[in-house]
């Protein structure tokens, strides 16, 4: 059993950082984008939300308990990108969020936007399960493996985010404006290449 959850640990963890997954990665630096390290606890809070909602719809599709179309998701979870770089300038005056930690709108947001991207998630996963009683655990293991992934690339957009202001002396505002600039740019093209028009 160990060796069973260490090894869709490991498959969720590489998935992540698969170079198909990149639309999974967009969204995670523009969801962090307005965030320092010294908001760790934030940024923690918020990434589990993600992984909340993603490990949800994930679940249902695994079991077929919902059904939907691919090209919209596909589409989805661009638009899910987009709008959340529009929020990050809308959030350039105050930076991160005052609001608690865990009930703030932004992690309310995360968790929505992460059922999205678990139908995106499904099929990759779907093509791993095997037919077997172990399903359950398989799939709480692939959830661990892309919440750990997630959790060390936010770690790198944070520490790169305080070299650059703190020896570098850049502006958070102009931080943030690159990454969601960048983010939002790429999720626009991203919709334009689906298949939903």
């Amino acid at each position: 059993m160990s060796s069973v959850f260490t090894t869709y640990t490991k498959l969720g963890f590489h998935h992540i950082f698969n170079l198909q997954a990149y639309d999974h990665l967009l969204f995670l630096l523009a969801l962090c984008a307005i965030y320092t390290l010294n908001d760790w606890r934030k940024v923690l809070a918020l990434v589990t939300s993600f992984t909340i909602g993603h490990s949800i719809t994930l679940a249902l599709s695994t079991f077929n308990l919902i059904q939907f179309d691919t090209a919209l998701i596909e589409f989805l979870i661009p638009v899910t990108i987009l709008f959340t770089c529009l929020t990050n300038f809308f959030k350039l005056k105050g930076a991160a969020s005052k609001q608690g930690v865990i009930l703030s709108l932004h992690n309310l947001m995360a968790v929505f936007f992460g059922l999205v991207h678990g139908m995106g998630f499904s099929n990759y996963l779907k093509s791993l399960l095997g037919r077997s009683s172990d399903t359950w655990l398989q799939l709480l293991a692939f959830n661990v493996g892309i919440e750990l992934g997630q959790l060390l690339i936010v770690l790198l957009l944070l520490i790169a985010a305080f070299i650059l202001m703190n020896i570098f002396n850049a502006k958070k505002r102009d931080w943030i404006m690159v990454l969601s600039s960048a983010a939002a740019g790429i999720s626009l093209i991203l919709m334009m290449e689906t298949n939903i028009f």
